[in-house]
């Protein structure tokens, strides 16, 4: 089984930006024992930006998406290298992987890369990785990569993420504004977190927050895989966390594992428009589970081909995602007809807009 280990640009550099190497050890230390006692290990890891910006001494992160590629670019490489220097006295090979919203968007990228990163992990490396900033075309923004550390999981069916930060782990407001802030040590209904403050503050060179990492905590528990956020400025909680030793805020799975296309779906791929449906289409999408057909579709917006991923939207409510069968003209002009005429238009044409298979409830 494998544990999916992400540091928070917190964890690798402190205020100054500098590696903080006592933090990197200890983590690197906790992933060899795990690693030489049979576990498969996987770290996502945040901070290229932060030690680029040392390097190029930069006054405050950079705003604009260039600025923030080539920071990146400039402290990838020493990032990587605080790991593979640091596994490598322990006997632990790294292997850095790279990788863009663009791998996770496109289902066959997306299965490349769960092939590629499994592989790795039969060879008994530890993937080390990280967004490819450098070469990304939309802005940099997968939550500190909490998101992508959500992913790694999902692809590799990890039976535990920890999600690595400089607190205890989730409270009940920010601890660092609220003297009275309670830690929440387990959470079963993510229901409950309307209780809570959580905030988005982050470290200077951070991009995520709690909020990131809660919502990286609930794509595990949707694909039935157990969360945790703890300290890892604190020895040994890493190995507490793999234990099921109490540390930190555990999310438990959810008890219905979702299918791992809906989740590629419900996460991954971003939706390239809408429809708009009837209050009848939303009710049969939402208590029956079954196809959107054309005749339930009002208005189409957007631009889209046929294969993009849509939102389904009733009086003003997201229903859910899908792949439409559809480019956004066609569905314009078929939108509202009975199944019969829309086939006289396309012979060739599937019955359903979205069918059931390829669409996932919000």
């Amino acid at each position: 089984m494998t544990v999916v280990v992400k540091l928070g640009s917190s964890i690798v550099a402190d205020d100054g930006g500098k590696v903080r190497a006592s933090v990197l050890d200890s983590v690197c230390a906790q992933v060899a024992e795990l690693h030489h006692g049979g576990e498969d290990v996987a770290m996502v890891t945040s901070g290229a930006i932060a030690l680029g910006m040392r390097v190029m001494e930069l006054p405050q992160r950079p705003s604009s998406i260039e600025e923030m590629q080539a920071a990146s670019a400039v402290g990838q490489g020493t990032l990587f290298r605080a790991y593979e220097m640091r596994l490598a006295t322990r006997d632990v090979h790294a292997a850095q992987v790279l990788l863009t919203s663009f791998d996770l968007a496109v289902r066959m990228h997306y299965l490349n890369a769960r092939q590629s990163l499994r592989k790795l992990l039969d060879w008994r490396a530890v993937p080390v990785v990280n967004e490819n900033d450098t070469t990304a075309t939309d802005e940099i923004t997968f939550g500190d990569n909490d998101f992508l550390s959500a992913q790694v999981a999902l692809l590799l069916g990890a039976r535990l993420l920890v999600l690595l930060t400089d607190l205890p782990g989730l409270h009940t407001a920010d601890p660092r504004l609220d003297a009275g802030a309670r830690l929440v040590e387990r959470v079963e209904d993510f229901a409950d977190l309307a209780r809570y403050e959580i905030g988005e503050r982050t470290s200077p060179y951070g991009s995520g927050g709690m909020r990131s990492k809660v919502a990286a905590a609930g794509m595990a528990s949707a694909a039935g895989i157990p969360a945790a956020i703890c300290d890892g400025t604190a020895p040994g909680t890493l190995l507490a966390a793999t234990r099921g030793e109490a540390t930190g805020t555990l999310f438990t799975p959810h008890p219905e594992r979702t299918p791992s296309f809906k989740l590629w779906l419900r996460y991954a791929k971003p939706a390239r428009g809408r429809v708009l449906v009837d209050a009848g289409a939303a009710r049969v999408l939402r208590e029956r589970g079954s196809s959107l057909l054309p005749v339930g579709i009002v208005s189409v917006e957007g631009r889209f081909a046929a294969g993009d991923a849509i939102e389904v939207v009733s009086d003003g409510t997201l229903v859910g995602k899908g792949i439409s069968n559809y480019s956004a003209a066609e569905l314009d002009r078929v939108k509202g007809m009975k199944s019969e005429r829309v086939l006289e238009l396309y012979p060739e044409a599937s019955e359903e807009a979205v069918h059931r298979d390829h669409f996932v409830l919000a």
